[in-house]
């Protein structure tokens, strides 16, 4: 496999070259793989002049050596071919394609009833407010906490963070049902920082604890660049250090660095764990956040109407 271009930016304002992210990618390339391999994978892709696009499907001219999985999507009701990235390879072939996000599914290919890991994301509001993330994380790691379980952190690489928390065998709903509740408990211990409102302008300069990564949705995932001014990465950071760190202390310039030879994604990670049952139940009461917002969305354009 050829690499072509690597002398040209990556996309504007970057502040790197596309042969920047091949070197990091290469040089994390075992860490990387390790937390997409076997996953479904959804990759956000930059081309000269134009906006940044997804991609599911694989294209026909991937090469062989790409594994893919054919899943069927519901929404939008035919089977899509998403490639497995198993390999350094394939990896590689991705950085070549100028894929500069890594977007894995929760659940592994071949066991579709299987959430991996209980997930939230938590947003602030605009501006720089990492450090009211990192508060929620807090609150958080609280909730889990007090629920008798225990998660891992990274940055998100954007403004936010993503706290995982590492599962034993369980029904997909029944995740979604708790991450809800994970959420809410959150929410309750200070509702004046964070808000599970799902609506944006019902979070009043709040965190949103993003409790939908369930089921079909994706999360980018630990050591991925994102599409962002100096293209910081999604890194994991031990609890003790979050309220020491910034998103643009990792980026695909010094994250490989600041490594070395360590997998803290894989080392922070916790022993997967049940999720207790009356977290489940509580979650089961707690109505489905995107459903709800669609409702109440229409209620509202109706009540403008009238």
């Amino acid at each position: 496999m050829s690499l072509t271009n690597l002398d040209q930016p990556l996309f504007d304002g970057a502040g790197a070259s596309k042969r920047d992210l091949v070197d990091y990618l290469d040089a994390v390339s075992d860490r990387a793989v390790a937390a997409l391999r076997d996953r479904p994978l959804s990759v956000i892709r930059v081309r000269a002049g134009q906006d940044p696009f997804m991609q599911k499907n694989v294209p026909k001219y991937a090469p062989p050596f790409v594994r893919t999985v054919t899943v069927w999507a519901e929404s939008s009701k035919r089977e899509v071919s998403y490639a497995l990235c198993d390999d350094r390879p394939t990896l590689l072939w991705f950085a070549n394609q100028r894929a500069v996000e890594y977007h894995p599914a929760l659940m592994r290919a071949g066991e579709p009833g299987h959430q991996t890991h209980l997930v939230l994301d938590l947003d602030p509001p605009e501006g720089d407010a990492f450090g009211m993330a990192v508060r929620a994380a807090h609150l958080v790691r609280q909730a889990l906490s007090d629920a008798g379980l225990a998660g891992a952190v990274k940055t998100s690489g954007a403004k936010g963070v993503h706290v995982f928390v590492p599962l034993a065998a369980a029904d997909i709903w029944d995740v979604a049902a708790a991450t809800r509740a994970v959420a809410a408990r959150a929410e309750r211990l200070d509702p004046a920082l964070a808000t599970t409102a799902f609506i944006r302008e019902d979070r009043g300069g709040k965190v949103f604890l993003d409790s939908t990564r369930a089921g079909g949705a994706t999360v980018v995932a630990a050591y991925s660049p994102r599409v962002r001014p100096g293209v910081p990465v999604s890194f994991p950071v031990a609890w003790d250090d979050l309220d020491r760190v910034s998103p643009s202390d990792f980026t695909v310039h010094t994250a490989a660095g600041l490594l070395g030879d360590g997998d803290p994604w894989t080392e922070l990670m916790p022993e997967p764990q049940e999720l207790p049952s009356d977290l489940v139940e509580e979650g089961h009461t707690i109505p489905i956040a995107r459903v709800q917002a669609m409702h109440e969305g229409k209620r509202r354009a109706r009540a403008r109407r009238t």
